[in-house]
């Protein structure tokens, strides 16, 4: 661990040099590059200064130690070599944790596609609410939500709703939501007071930008007009605005027609192709992520999941980590930091034992 420490200041300080450099920071691009290198390497190198200044401390102290004759002052350096011992511990469980390999996508704005799975129109209240659950969450860190499709039913629900995150960091806090999740409740059809289980998939995508992927579109791209269905605002399905794109190599579709503008769905379209598009990417130059998206959506069956949302108990359950909180009006609400927090733990833990 402390020889790659050593490298990583050595670049740190390689770093500072060229952002000192005019001839260097000229280029944008360069510039745009080593700052994000700095501001990647800087907690780092930091955290690793600190465990050095006090490694210097704790040899003074226990040179103290050996050398002082006076009890008393034997006694105050003891009691500070038990207190550095443990800052020292401390920094270097940070270290480990700084240590980890950063997933590119962290910092990046995130596409949530959510779709009911079984259970009928109760699945699709479901996902309703999901939606709003994710909402109210990026509201409580002040991002902002775009809807980009909804295909809605009768009753308030979702077939699916595909939304846009902006956010800082807004990947790195959702990207462990992705999988099927299963409510059990009475439904307010139900005249017999029986439990039902239903369930939703989500898939959580970080979107990709135009600089990320190259995409040919006079020659990758089929774009359909056509005549919007189902509600919407006035002249949404009187003129041709909906959109369909093709993506040709690769046969994925994406639709939408929730804009009266088809140069606002064709921009929404293209987000969700894009952000698609970059994980088959991504999944393909990493073997053991190969069926990520297909695990995160699943069948929507019930018996796959990742959480439990158990209305009778008042209960929460991450199936993952075995977590569960009873104040499940709370996180509907969008209230998640508990289980976010959570995961994040286990997932640190699971690539610290990796390394």
């Amino acid at each position: 661990m402390f020889e790659k420490l050593k490298d990583i200041e050595t670049k740190y300080a390689d770093v500072e040099k060229a952002l000192g450099d005019p001839a260097q920071i000229s280029n944008q691009q360069r510039l745009m590059e080593l700052s994000k290198s700095h501001a990647e390497l800087s907690p780092i190198v930091s955290t690793y200064q600190e465990y050095q200044q006090l490694e210097s401390a704790l040899e003074e102290t226990l040179f103290l130690i050996e050398s002082e004759t006076d009890a008393e002052m034997v006694g105050l350096a003891q009691e500070e070599l038990d207190s550095l011992t443990a800052k020292k511990e401390a920094l270097t469980e940070e270290l480990k944790l700084l240590l980890i390999p950063k997933d590119p996508n962290d910092e990046k704005n995130v596409i949530i596609e959510v779709r009911a799975g079984t259970g009928g129109e109760e699945a699709s209240l479901f996902a309703a609410e999901l939606f709003r659950m994710y909402t109210r969450y990026a509201e409580r860190q002040d991002w902002k939500v775009e809807l980009l499709s909804a295909n809605p039913t009768g009753l308030k629900g979702f077939k699916e709703v595909i939304f846009s995150i902006e956010g800082a960091g807004a990947y790195s806090h959702l990207k462990y939501e992705g999988g099927i999740h299963r409510v059990q409740r009475i439904p307010t059809t139900e005249t017999s007071g029986r439990i039902h289980t239903s369930a939703a998939t989500v898939a959580v995508l970080p979107e990709a930008e135009a600089l990320d992927l190259a995409i040919d579109e006079a020659t990758e791209l089929r774009v359909d007009t056509y005549r919007s269905s189902g509600p919407g605002g006035q002249s949404v399905n009187t003129t041709d605005s909906a959109i369909r794109i093709t993506h040709l190599p690769t046969g994925l579709v994406v639709t939408c027609q929730d804009e009266k503008s088809q140069h606002k769905n064709r921009s929404k379209a293209m987000k969700i192709l894009r952000a698609r598009l970059q994980e088959q990417k991504q999944a393909e130059l990493h073997s053991e992520r190969a069926e990520t998206r297909r695990s995160m959506v699943g069948s929507g069956d019930r018996s796959e999941k990742i959480r439990t949302y158990n209305f009778p108990q008042s209960r929460v359950t991450d199936h993952r980590i075995q977590f569960s909180s009873y104040q499940l009006d709370a996180v509907v609400d969008g209230d998640l930091k508990a289980f976010i927090e959570q995961l994040t733990t286990a997932d640190q833990a699971e690539k610290l034992e990796e390394t």
